[in-house]
């Protein structure tokens, strides 16, 4: 896999669209703050309802605007409509990789990235089950993990250049980091027969 190519696709994909994907971050940031003003049980709405919503809406603007589509400050609230399936794909995930990192802590950090996929996977696919959608996205990244390793690693000087500016440069590092997980993504996943058939899977084929 061509790193340079998902990084210079991602560089003309949100050429033009950062100032709407920054006031898209910053709604984002608004709304997540919003339940912490209610009393006791603030920050179990956060966990359970807002945060997992706003990432998978979030997920859902970026592969929107990969794939063509111009990104409204709107946008933001359609993760709602799945609430209850990215809370799972969200509790899930960070089970496993906890149980996982019993082991030791190299099998958690593998199985984080074999999980990584599953929230492009349900942002794509609403009707999948959140086990199905990790299982799907642990056969996605066999062979693949190391890529997602490397490519992560290949950002260290713009995370750098975002802590020396204080966080501003963020609002140009965020969009390109997001756009080019999302080529990632759209690089590995497999047909639209493979999703169904995965999506028949029983669930508890996630642990192995």
């Amino acid at each position: 896999m061509n790193r340079k190519e998902l990084k210079t696709a991602a560089k003309s994909q949100i050429k033009g669209n950062i100032g709407i994907l920054f006031v898209i971050s910053i709604v984002v940031y608004l709304i997540s703050l919003v339940p912490n003003c209610i009393p006791i049980v603030g920050s179990l709405v956060s966990v359970i309802v807002v945060a997992p919503a706003l990432a998978l809406g979030t997920t859902r603007i970026y592969i929107a605007l990969v794939g063509g589509k111009k990104p409204e400050v709107g946008d933001v609230f359609c993760g709602f409509k799945d609430f209850w399936l990215a809370f799972k794909v969200t509790f899930l995930t960070g089970l496993y990789v906890f149980l996982w990192s019993l082991l030791f802590v190299i099998p958690g950090y593998v199985k984080m990235f074999s999980y990584s996929m599953a929230q492009y996977i349900i942002a794509e696919n609403p009707n999948m089950g959140a086990n199905e959608a990790i299982t799907l996205s642990r056969k996605m990244m066999d062979g693949h993990k190391m890529e997602a390793f490397v490519l992560g690693l290949s950002f260290i000087l713009w995370f750098f250049l975002v802590g020396i500016t204080f966080g501003i440069a963020a609002i140009y590092v965020g969009p390109y980091v997001n756009a080019t997980m999302v080529n990632f993504y759209n690089k590995i996943k497999p047909a639209p027969e493979v999703v169904e058939e995965t999506a028949e899977v029983a669930e508890d084929t996630v642990a192995e």
